[in-house]
């Protein structure tokens, strides 16, 4: 002990030498090698090249008028056309595409926040609440997550169907608003930061259970519901086979469904080609913003919810 003490005090760079196990003395983490570095920066530049090259040709074809798009670069600008192609895609059919972009908002943006509000009661419930069938009504929710959407879409419109819902905003808006997922991440959440002490101070201090819920967990909760409702949000707002099914009105689709419509008939109105172009890449925009915003919270909730 005192010999080590000596050979810190004369040699700082012995107290970072390795002392077993391939980790630093400092706490660092095992030192990689060359090639599984290089290796992983390839697999990484790959994989990154493979995501960005769509939205990049997307970017450049959405700048270019009918003419250019297919007689020059594909991967670089040309005569710039942006805003008269975005002004043109706004003009036409009187402003159709921002109808089909507020209903996406709203199935999007209304059903995560009612679905998070949902899920994270729900969650709660079977993460503080002692009731008989608590975990096989959980393993039940926890099932919901692996039955794909699009295997559910043809009897919600059976059900639907015989309530006179069909074609209507609720064929959408009810089926967005059920979030497997979100329990299983809630209730995950709540159990790691909130409290049964906090709970019981709550109730002593002769706070009901819902007001509890609303001014004590809710908050301590609020990385894992952000997380929830990013998730929730984007999967309504891609959400494709649901509209095909339960929509007829025009007036009623989402920008997905919508310009689905039109690539449809591009052989018929080619001038749709540019117009499907401009309004795919302004169909992220909404997504590529609110990632921005709430990044610091979805981030939080993300690496707790792993870590359980």
């Amino acid at each position: 002990m005192t010999t080590t003490t000596t050979m810190t005090a004369v040699n700082p760079r012995a107290a970072r030498r390795p002392t077993g196990g391939g980790q630093d003395a400092v706490g660092r983490g095992p030192r990689e090698g060359v090639i599984p570095r290089t290796a992983a920066f390839i697999v990484m530049g790959v994989f990154t090249l493979y995501f960005l090259t769509p939205i990049w040709w997307l970017l450049i074809a959405s700048t270019k008028d009918r003419g250019d798009l297919f007689s020059t670069n594909p991967l670089w600008f040309a005569d710039f056309r942006f805003f008269e192609n975005v002004g043109a895609l706004v003009a036409y059919r009187d402003g159709v595409y921002l109808r089909w972009l507020l209903n996406s908002l709203l199935y999007a943006g209304v059903g995560a926040v009612v679905a998070t509000l949902l899920a994270s009661m729900c969650g709660y419930a079977l993460a503080k609440y002692r009731f008989p069938g608590r975990e096989t009504l959980f393993n039940v929710v926890l099932g919901g997550v692996l039955v794909p959407a699009t295997a559910l879409a043809l009897p919600l419109f059976l059900l639907f169907s015989q309530v006179q819902l069909t074609n209507t905003f609720w064929a959408v808006f009810l089926p967005s608003i059920v979030s497997p997922f979100g329990v299983y991440l809630s209730r995950v959440f709540a159990e790691a930061s909130v409290p049964d002490e906090l709970l019981e101070a709550s109730r002593l201090d002769g706070a009901g259970e819902v007001r509890t819920f609303f001014t004590v967990s809710i908050r301590l909760m609020f990385p894992a519901l952000v997380t929830v409702f990013l998730f929730q949000f984007v999967s309504i707002w891609n959400n494709f086979f649901l509209p095909l099914i339960m929509l007829r009105s025009e007036e009623l689709f989402p920008v997905t469904y919508g310009l689905y419509a039109w690539n449809s008939t591009i052989n018929q109105f080619p001038e749709l080609r540019t117009f499907v172009l401009v309004g795919s890449l302004l169909s992220i925009v909404p997504l590529i913003i609110t990632f921005l915003l709430l990044q610091r919270y979805w981030r939080t909730g993300l690496g707790t919810g792993a870590l359980k």
